[in-house]
């Protein structure tokens, strides 16, 4: 009984040895080491939304699963945006952007950009296109133009993974993948840590490119994202997978032959 108490405070209370010794009044020792016999001495063993210890998976080979979903940004007015201008000139180059319908309060509505994002399981490789609603119409096309780039890469598309949004959910998505010879598969509703690797990859997106320099205008960080995603795939070194870039994995490109 003491050592489910300690379990359950560690899972859902995420406190320490120390403050689940205090409510269980046994020595902080015992209890780290009943957390490390456990292994969940480590708060990176749990997952933060539902206490429960983390399970990492990864396909064998590329083109097993593709990861499919959808970032959703704000558009950023002509002058530059909030986050590097202030609130104050954020909201006047906001009201000075041509060509923008208002909202009840009488602000420019700068609209939205859906970034519709795809990345193999096995190498991480990442393609990404930018626009301006997230149908069932653009993200079949989307998937379409994404499995040519992969195959142009020697790269068989298997399965394709997403969560439960109305536009993979739809009828026209189930049939794409059929004719297109791809398994869908969806994760469980309300859980985001199955489709994990896209979600730390809209992470690295946002910190890499998306809000990494002073944008003066929506069209110019657009431009922009060709370029990070070459240097995200063929550069920059993914701790996931030994520090080497993801291209790395695909091993029947031009001068690799293992």
């Amino acid at each position: 009984p003491v050592v489910r108490r300690i379990v359950h405070l560690r899972w859902k209370k995420r406190l320490g040895p120390v403050q689940i010794a205090d409510r269980v009044g046994v020595a902080a020792s015992t209890v780290h080491r009943v957390l490390v016999r456990c292994r969940i001495n480590r708060l990176a063993h749990v997952d933060r939304a539902t206490g429960e210890p983390v399970r990492r998976y990864e396909h064998p080979a590329p083109g097993d699963l593709l990861h499919v979903d959808v970032k959703k940004l704000g558009n950023i007015p002509d002058g530059g945006g909030w986050r590097y201008v202030g609130r104050a000139q954020g909201d006047r180059n906001r009201a000075a952007t041509p060509g923008k319908l208002r909202n009840a309060h009488h602000q420019a509505k700068m609209g939205t950009a859906f970034v519709h994002t795809v990345l193999d399981d096995h190498s991480r490789l990442a393609y990404a296109e930018i626009h301006d609603d997230e149908t069932a119409a653009t993200a079949i096309a989307v998937l379409r133009r994404a499995v040519a780039w992969f195959s142009a890469r020697g790269v068989t598309t298997r399965r394709v993974l997403s969560d439960n949004g109305s536009a993979y959910r739809s009828h026209a998505w189930r049939d794409t993948c059929h004719a297109l010879r791809i398994t869908p598969k969806r994760t469980r509703p309300y859980r985001p840590q199955t489709n994990g690797k896209i979600e730390r990859f809209h992470r690295t997106l946002a910190d890499g490119w998306a809000f990494a320099r002073l944008y003066t205008g929506e069209s110019q960080r657009r431009k922009a994202l060709p370029g990070w995603l070459h240097e995200y795939n063929h550069h920059r070194p993914h701790t996931a997978i030994g520090g080497l870039p993801p291209i790395s994995r695909l091993t029947n490109l031009s001068g690799q032959y293992t």
